[in-house]
This record gives structure tokens, C-alpha cells and sequence, in this order.
């Protein structure tokens, strides 16, 4: 078994705004969360008026990256599209009126 090692990034693109996780993103695999120490973490959908957790897990990290990418994509090809969601019916994207 090999030990992963956190390295600090080549590059610093912004001011920390995290106390305790690091999010980490790569184009080929996705987020990754971890604690600030290194240890496996995921992220979560808070409902504040009851404070429960409403999504989590890896398929709600997953979910995330997936509009994320759908959203910069569109972007990227000129859609103009003001928003991409994901919903418990699928995924849409609303387009800019024309």
C-alpha cells in the first residue's frame, strides 16, 4: 500500500477561505476533499431552517463537478446559458432569452 502525500500547489490562484477541508479539482478525476490533515472527507447539502442533511456522499460531489463542467462547457462554446442545474428530475440548463 502506498501513502498519498498532500503537496502544496505549484501555483496560488486566490486567498484561503476554508478553515478545515481542502477541495481539490482535476479535469480527469473531479473533486477530492480532504481534511486540512489529510483525511477522507465529502461534501454536504444543509437544509438551514432545520439544519439536517439533505445530500452527501460521493454522488453529490460527483454532482457537483458534473455542473461544473457543464456550465464552463456551455461557456466555453458560447451558449450563454445563465444557469445549469441539477435537480431530482435531471439536468437542465436555462438559456438567455434572445
Amino acid at each position: 500500500m502506498t501513502s498519498k502525500t498532500i503537496r502544496e500547489p505549484d501555483e496560488r490562484i486566490g486567498d484561503a477561505s476554508l478553515a478545515h477541508s481542502v477541495i481539490a479539482a482535476r479535469a480527469w478525476d473531479g473533486f477530492t476533499i480532504t481534511t486540512e490533515d489529510g483525511r477522507p472527507a465529502t461534501l454536504a447539502v444543509v437544509d438551514p431552517s432545520t439544519g439536517q442533511v439533505i445530500e452527501s456522499g460521493p454522488d453529490l460531489v460527483n454532482e457537483v463537478w458534473d455542473v461544473a463542467v457543464e456550465a464552463y462547457r456551455r461557456f466555453l462554446i458560447g451558449e450563454k446559458a445563465l444557469r445549469v442545474m441539477s435537480t431530482p428530475q435531471g439536468f437542465f440548463g436555462e438559456k438567455e432569452a434572445d
